[in-house]
């Protein structure tokens, strides 16, 4: 015999607090109930009822409106039941009482009573309701259960990505060092908490510094963890003796070993030498920087492919020379792809009019009006990393 859909785990015994302060009524509803399966407790006071609701684990309260003999108001029950919707929200309370009105139900309805029934009962109607009224509950209980423990893992994931966004920007240069001639503005903006846009500007002696920016293929916290493992390896690799094209090899290597399915990185690395006023560079990948000259923009392509995903591939670099009033422009896809509500993008032309417009101006000047220009586009609409570096030559 082939047995299906059998739950081997049975839903425990309903338990059902009774309270009324005539004690034959209780002592009916007790034979009632546990002939019907419920195991039950009975009380005579409301204080009763509290005590027993804090020292037990009840599916329902059954419970009479009246106390006190000298009155029918029905006030000692409507506390009653507030003072157990205080105790436990999810708890059902189900009213029996001889004494009612259409408005004595509503106001305990309003309280937070799940069903209200008239002395003298109905025995088959009786039980149907509070069988309805306890698997109710159960189903209030575990949805608030599932509640909680989601609030408490929503919040243990908030705190990790507030303690990833903290290592992650401690991952970023703290202060820009000063480079004499040159003058350097960065703006980073994740699209989310964390993100995979990465820049560095590593100042190696007052001769040599190397400018970098990187971006991660997709975003949030994958993106965010290559980018930081991408970073040690870039640093681990980078001085003043180690060429470009030699450190882009290096850095795609390594990646290469240990880079995921659909994940990749471009990059633009340079080295400066503020000696012979000139940059060596290499580009795997990334999008062209924009070296500003005299109202001519020139793109800074040569290089190679993206990071991690060919290994042993060798970079080529190029060199040119910086002069007065030089504007050069890094920035990753995140500001020149940002959409606005019609699709279309921010693009590359406007970027480069805000650049001829803005040659004069200072770094940090530029970086907020470009920064500013793209926000204003989008209506603050954020869909990408977007990093950019401003870099002006005296």
């Amino acid at each position: 015999m082939e047995l299906t859909n059998i739950n081997t785990m049975a839903a425990p015994i309903p338990r059902m607090l009774i309270a009324d302060d005539q004690p034959d009524v209780v002592t009916a509803l007790r034979l009632l109930l546990r002939g019907a399966g419920f195991q039950t407790e009975g009380v005579s006071s409301p204080a009763a009822v509290l005590d027993a609701i804090r020292q037990r684990d009840f599916d329902l309260v059954l419970m009479d409106l009246n106390y006190a003999r000298d009155t029918t108001s029905g006030q000692e029950g409507l506390d009653l039941i507030t003072n157990i919707r205080t105790l436990d929200s999810t708890l059902p309370v189900v009213v029996l009482t001889a004494w009612g009105s259409v408005e004595l139900a509503v106001e305990a309805m309003h309280r937070g009573v799940r069903d209200f029934v008239l002395k003298p009962w109905d025995n088959s109607q009786l039980v149907k309701s509070l069988r309805t009224q306890i698997e109710q509950g159960r189903r209030r209980r575990q949805q608030k259960q599932i509640d909680a423990e989601s609030q408490t893992v929503n919040h243990i994931l908030q705190q990790e990505l507030t303690e990833s966004q903290e290592i992650q920007e401690a991952l970023l240069p703290k202060q820009l060092p000063g480079i004499e001639g040159l003058e350097i503005a960065v703006a980073w903006k994740p699209a989310r908490a964390v993100g995979g846009d990465y820049f560095d500007v590593l100042k190696f002696s007052e001769r040599h510094t190397a400018i970098c920016i990187a971006d991660v293929a997709g975003k949030g916290m994958p993106a965010a963890l290559v980018m930081s493992y991408m970073q040690a390896a870039l640093r681990s690799f980078a001085t003043d003796l180690v060429a470009p094209r030699e450190l882009c090899a290096r850095v795609n290597s390594v990646m290469s070993d240990n880079m995921v399915s659909h994940r990749f990185i471009t990059c633009f690395y340079a080295l400066l030498d503020t000696q012979n006023r000139s940059v060596a560079y290499t580009n795997a990948g990334h999008c062209p920087p924009m070296l500003m000259r005299d109202g001519t923009c020139i793109r800074l392509k040569e290089g190679g492919p993206v990071l991690g995903i060919f290994p042993g591939h060798r970079y080529l670099q190029d060199e040119l020379e910086l002069r007065g009033g030089d504007l050069l422009v890094l920035f990753t896809d995140g500001v020149t792809e940002a959409r606005n509500a019609s699709g279309v993008e921010f693009g590359e032309e406007r970027l480069q009019e805000l650049l001829t417009v803005g040659q004069r101006v200072g770094a940090n000047e530029l970086r907020d009006r470009i920064m500013s220009a793209v926000s204003e586009f989008t209506e603050g609409n954020v869909q990408d990393d977007a990093t950019l570096m401003v870099i002006t030559v005296d």
